[in-house]
């Protein structure tokens, strides 16, 4: 199992929050963090049908272009009685179409989209879902390794909270009893999806 020294380490996204936030998260094991973003690096397109795929297509290009190790995420909303969608497409749920008014994303319009169809297979629908992270590590030389992580809960309807973003409004997580969007963003992050795919990495790469 390969593992990470006291070097820099690409961010495969050209998001700042993100940056801060995954930079913030690994900062205590001695790693310099900088984005895929400010090295001007491209973004590859996320063809894969899984989000362990897309992870790896996006943290594989950063690697190979900047020669340095790089690490990448893709995350999603799996409903169980739409097969697992939105999936890959979660975030493409709330593209607007030209048609739909000004381009960019509309969370509500997407969380609307999974209420339709979970209404559309009546009051007796399976509401189970879960919100799925995968990180995948990529070093310029081809190797790779690959952290997931999950929280399940079950969607609700009308959207709650103003605290989250994305379908943190309709997703109440398992064993709670408010949505992600109106629970303390610092104990949403303790219990997400991604904070134990992080605990993963941190157990395997920087563990005894």
């Amino acid at each position: 199992m390969r593992r990470l020294g006291s070097e820099t380490l690409v961010i495969a996204t050209h998001n700042a929050g993100k940056l801060k936030e995954i930079g913030a998260l690994l900062a205590p094991y001695g790693l310099q963090c900088i984005s895929a973003g400010s090295l001007g690096l491209p973004e590859p397109a996320e063809t894969g049908t899984t989000f362990v795929e897309n992870a790896l297509i996006k943290a594989r290009a950063s690697a190979e272009a900047s020669g340095l190790p790089a690490l990448a995420d893709d995350s999603g909303l799996c409903v169980a009685a739409l097969g697992g969608r939105p999936g890959v497409y979660t975030a493409d749920w709330a593209e607007r179409q030209w048609f739909e008014g000004p381009a960019g994303r509309d969370w509500y319009m997407a969380m609307g989209k999974v209420e339709g169809l979970l209404a559309e297979q009546g009051p007796d629908v399976d509401r189970s879902g879960y919100f799925a992270c995968v990180l995948a590590i990529a070093w310029p030389d081809g190797d790779s390794a690959v952290y997931e992580g999950r929280v399940n809960g079950t969607l609700t309807w009308p959207p709650r909270g103003a605290l989250g973003f994305g379908y943190d409004p309709v997703f109440v997580p398992l064993g709670a009893t408010q949505t992600f969007a109106e629970i303390d963003p610092e104990e949403k992050h303790r219990i997400s999806h991604r904070a134990d795919a992080f605990a993963k990495l941190v157990a395997e790469q920087f563990g005894g």
